[in-house]
């Protein structure tokens, strides 16, 4: 991370399919036709290869591993059920950089195999969550609700026992990967419900983004009475926008806590001299990545 701590260079942003003549190989949590899927295509392209894993702490060790892939796709936030703060140690205890992020809109529709009749369905298999999302369309009829441990892995079954009588709530990538048919879509009840999703990867693997527009970083105050309001006062009066905010427990410690800190600028130069301001109000400054916001894409 020595890179990250150059205070006056330009952080770098993702590499894209088409910068290469191989597909960018990128780790995801889940499993193939998951929403990490479509974040990770939506950033780098259709061809993109995902290389599914079980937990976020693998999606990060492949991630940073130049052999195994370019780098990975994790989920951050969700704008009704908040942060995944157990991430944000993962992306602070990592040496990847934040080189983009995808603001995915979470749409969930009831997937069959074709022919199957909405009469036919007795069951609804899906993740928990999923199941939970699109529950006052799914209370409103007689069927059993499994729960299962991923919206794709339930599509995919869904596909290879050829149920007639099951039906699985899902993405629209998981009905094409899997040969589904949509019976209804947008089962969802929150019309309005994205996830954040970051685009993580090794240093080698990025290159300047000139219009980047956004950062991350981790910081601690001395946490005598008004330090954080002055970083806070630096930031503001410095024209940044500070999009989120998130404390974190230091370890160790009894009650201190360190930041998070996303914030919006209009250049580079702008970002650079306000961090040059509060590095003397702060301990421990760490930019995470500077780069693209993703809700203007």
């Amino acid at each position: 991370m020595n890179a990250m701590e150059d205070k006056h260079k330009i952080m770098p942003t993702a590499i894209s399919e088409t910068s290469g003549k191989t597909p960018v190989s990128v780790s995801i949590q889940g499993y193939e036709g998951s929403f990490h899927q479509v974040a990770a295509q939506q950033f780098f392209g259709k061809n993109t290869r995902v290389i599914p894993c079980a937990t976020f702490r693998e999606v990060i060790k492949i991630a940073s591993n130049k052999k195994e892939s370019h780098g990975g796709v994790m989920a951050i936030e969700n704008s009704i059920a908040g942060s995944i703060l157990p991430n944000y140690t993962l992306l602070q205890k990592s040496n990847l950089q934040i080189a983009g992020e995808v603001y995915l809109p979470i749409k969930q529709h009831l997937l069959v195999n074709p022919g199957v009749q909405f009469e036919d369905i007795k069951e609804i298999h899906s993740h928990p969550m999923a199941i939970l999302q699109c529950m006052e369309y799914l209370g409103k009829y007689d069927w059993k609700l499994v729960e299962t441990e991923d919206t794709a892995l339930s599509a995919k079954h869904i596909h290879q026992h050829k149920s007639r009588h099951i039906a699985g709530v899902a993405s629209k990538l998981a009905a094409e990967l899997f040969k589904l048919q949509v019976l209804v879509p947008n089962i969802h009840t929150q019309k309005s419900n994205y996830t954040r999703f970051l685009i993580l990867q090794r240093t080698d693997d990025i290159r300047v983004a000139a219009d980047a527009n956004k950062a991350s970083l981790n910081f601690e105050t001395d946490h005598s009475r008004g330090s954080l309001a002055k970083v806070l006062t630096t930031i503001a009066a410095g024209g940044i926008n500070l999009s989120k905010l998130q404390s974190f427990p230091i370890p160790g410690t009894n009650f201190k806590y360190s930041f998070h800190a996303d914030m919006e600028f209009d250049s580079t130069e702008q970002f650079h001299t306000v961090i040059d301001q509060i590095r003397s109000q702060t301990a421990d400054l760490k930019i995470y990545g500077v780069y693209k916001n993703g809700n203007e894409q």
